[in-house]
């Protein structure tokens, strides 16, 4: 329970986020994940990386369809540390803030929120419009924390990849994972 995470993955720019992350708590051999992947992720994994699909599914230890709600993590008597959404698009956002839970990306957010669980949304879009920006509250209100994709360039990165470790690294953060993806202010 303390060391299962549920990963999701839904139709925005910044795939690569949510894979570094799958990549990292698989390295750590510490976690076990639930992955689910909403169909328009499935296509962007194709558009902004080189994996296969496949291979991103490999690197949770379940994977479940993004309509399963039959999956474990669609009831709040399943436990976990918590959940993070990378990327996690207006559309999903919305379904969040709203309480809508209808596909199972949204469902587990609903349980993590009721069940007073960490929920993390990287969320990936600009420029943000006036609605994104009151569904940021509201998914705010009920207890999600809101983590846009915003590098910060004190680590001085010099490659894509330290990027998106810095990203993934804030995300683990937040879970309160140890890691050393990034190097952190002053050190």
């Amino acid at each position: 329970m303390k060391n299962e995470i549920i990963i999701g993955m839904s139709g925005a720019s910044g795939i690569p986020y949510g894979i570094r992350i799958l990549e990292a708590l698989k390295q750590m051999k510490v976690f076990k994940t639930h992955l689910v992947i909403s169909e328009s992720a499935k296509e962007l994994i194709k558009i902004e990386t080189d994996y296969s699909l496949r291979a991103v599914e490999n690197l949770g230890d379940n994977v479940y369809d993004d309509h399963d709600f039959t999956a474990p993590i669609a009831s709040g008597s399943h436990r976990s540390k918590g959940m993070i959404i990378a990327p996690c698009s207006m559309k999903t956002l919305a379904s969040i803030a709203s309480g809508m839970s209808d596909t199972l990306i949204s469902r587990a957010a609903d349980c993590c929120l009721k069940e007073k669980r960490p929920l993390i949304l990287m969320t990936r879009e600009t420029p943000l419009n006036l609605i994104h920006i009151d569904n940021m509250k509201k998914a705010t209100e009920a207890g999600a924390c809101i983590l846009p994709a915003c590098p910060a360039f004190y680590p001085k990165p010099k490659t894509l990849d330290d990027i998106i470790d810095f990203m993934a690294g804030r995300a683990l953060d937040l879970l309160d994972i140890e890691h050393n993806l990034y190097r952190r202010w002053r050190e």
